[in-house]
């Protein structure tokens, strides 16, 4: 696989799996986003004007849970780096580890009723800090994507060029950028339907979604295998 076709599949998926993520999450969990933390800033604000106390609490531990994920993933990064050993594996991993987590807790918590119990709120917290891990992994190791937790800047972006382009601007670099921010965002929203209809379906068992995506990742991600020819000894 060449180098573009790497990282347009890198874009695909780990947008494919942002929006499944925070679309399930949404579903299952009161609303609660676990890939977007300004959106749970906007429900608390909504609840508290509304005197209403169902779920703030769940909402409010999601932004710390989110800045864990991400400072777990910042020091596993800094820590590999510091003995020159690759790091996007290992925080694909992190990923993994915490996104089991939350389908094992959500699984274990269903049905979840009017309120969130323990169980409950555990997978809520997982799962923000596993999309905390995927935003600072998308940061700090591949800042040749275009975000892909994060859509509002890529629709902006994507309307910026295609005016650009109908007003005949000559950037021989439309064309590409236009894809790179196009791609994710597109299957960012095909993450976003098919979540809602794999949840209505499954349940918490829908998030194998995301859990295969990353072992395919971690799949792609491994490193060539080292060359069997050897010198033939004289």
């Amino acid at each position: 696989m060449n180098d573009q076709a790497h990282q347009r599949t890198q874009g695909l998926a780990l947008g494919f799996m942002a929006g499944y993520v925070d679309t399930l999450g949404f579903l299952a969990l009161f609303g609660l986003f676990t890939a977007h933390v300004t959106g749970n800033f906007i429900l608390i604000g909504a609840a508290l004007a509304d005197a209403s106390r169902e779920m703030v609490l769940l909402k409010f531990l999601a932004f710390p849970a989110f800045i864990v994920g991400v400072a777990m993933a910042r020091i596993l990064v800094l820590a590999l780096e510091k003995r020159g050993a690759p790091p996007l594996r290992p925080a694909l991993l992190l990923q993994l580890v915490l996104l089991l987590g939350f389908m094992a807790c959500g699984i274990a918590a269903s049905p979840v009723g009017a309120h969130a119990g323990p169980l409950a709120m555990a997978a809520g917290l997982l799962g923000t800090a596993g999309m905390g891990a995927h935003s600072a992994t998308s940061r700090l190791l591949l800042p040749h994507l275009a975000p892909t937790s994060m859509m509002t800047g890529n629709v902006t972006q994507i309307v910026i060029d295609l005016v650009d382009a109908l007003r005949g601007a000559h950037d021989p670099g439309l064309a590409a950028r236009c894809g790179k921010f196009f791609w994710p965002l597109a299957s960012f929203a095909i993450g976003c339907i098919a979540a809602a209809f794999a949840f209505h379906r499954f349940g918490f068992a829908a998030l194998v979604v995301p859990v295969l995506i990353l072992l395919a990742m971690l799949a792609l991600e491994a490193p060539a295998p080292a060359s069997a020819d050897r010198a033939v000894p004289r």
